[in-house]
């Protein structure tokens, strides 16, 4: 049976590496560390997400700034808000919170936010500074990933990856990150050809596809690594991820749960970021 990472006791481990950073810039700075999240509507995920997001800011001793803004917001007011929060010297990191309703255009709101202080990682100039190798924000997800492979000794180098799921926020910065780390990466997606094949021969395989339980045992190769991003529903309404765990789990080397997986580090990792953007400042 495979090792199960633990992406609750990685993630607590952080926090406190966090709230340590936090308070030593404190004493240098003479200041708090602050991240702003803008909310516009009542979407109940998001709500749900940004309700942890000010909770895990106050765990370790960051600032949060939190508008809710409501569905009716015009374009323009969202906008005037984020120039407001990059203005402020007291914000160091702006997430604005998506989907936003459809009457908003998402990528001119976002472009308002400038790379210093995008700490979704979702920027043009930070996805290109990602795919050049350069130093730069990366997407939360993503780069928990890294990190769980890091704490469990999974090195990238040479290894053939597989990512399911090309999205912006996960699957492409996924396999940025992968190949950044010397993997042979592979981008798989609704389009892919003899899918269970090429899953099958991957040494790390990440998914991330919103299809509860989609990958199974003969998708993956004996003694694969399986990070499981997904966050789903199964058949009983009881919350899964993208893999069949219970009959993976006893073909992989080392896979991630859900929950309890890479949920955990998602929030402690944009916590991670807004601190370094804080010290970049």
């Amino acid at each position: 049976m495979a090792q199960i990472i633990d992406g609750k006791a990685l993630a607590e481990e952080l926090r406190g590496e966090i709230r340590e950073r936090v308070e030593n810039f404190k004493k240098e700075r003479g200041k708090d560390i602050g991240l702003a999240v803008v909310l516009v509507g009542e979407n109940q995920a998001s709500k749900v997400y940004v309700r942890n997001k000010i909770k895990a800011c106050e765990e370790v001793g960051i600032k949060s700034f939190s508008y809710h803004l409501p569905e009716e917001t015009s374009e323009e007011q969202i906008i005037s808000l984020v120039d407001e929060l990059v203005a402020s010297e007291n914000v160091h990191g702006i997430l604005v919170q998506l989907p936003l309703p459809k009457h908003i255009d998402e990528q001119k709101v976002l472009r308002r936010i400038p790379p210093a202080k995008d700490v979704d990682g979702f920027c043009a100039e930070n996805v290109g500074n990602l795919a050049m190798n350069r130093e730069t924000i990366v997407a939360c997800t993503p780069y928990g990933v890294m990190k769980m492979l890091e704490k469990y000794g999974i090195d990238p180098k040479g290894k053939t990856a597989v990512v399911l799921g090309r999205s912006n926020i996960v699957g492409k910065p996924m396999a940025m990150l992968l190949l950044n780390a010397d993997a042979t990466v592979t981008v798989c997606h609704s389009k892919t050809k003899n899918l269970q094949q090429v899953c099958a021969g991957a040494d790390i395989l990440v998914v991330a596809i919103g299809k509860a339980k989609f990958v199974t045992a003969d998708m993956v190769k004996e003694g694969a690594v399986v990070i499981d991003v997904g966050m789903d529903r199964d058949e009983n309404g009881k919350l899964c991820g993208d893999v069949d765990f219970e009959h993976v789990k006893d073909k992989a080397s080392l896979i991630t749960p859900v929950p309890g997986g890479v949920g955990p580090m998602t929030i402690t990792m944009l916590l991670y970021i807004t601190v370094i953007a804080a010290s970049r400042s």
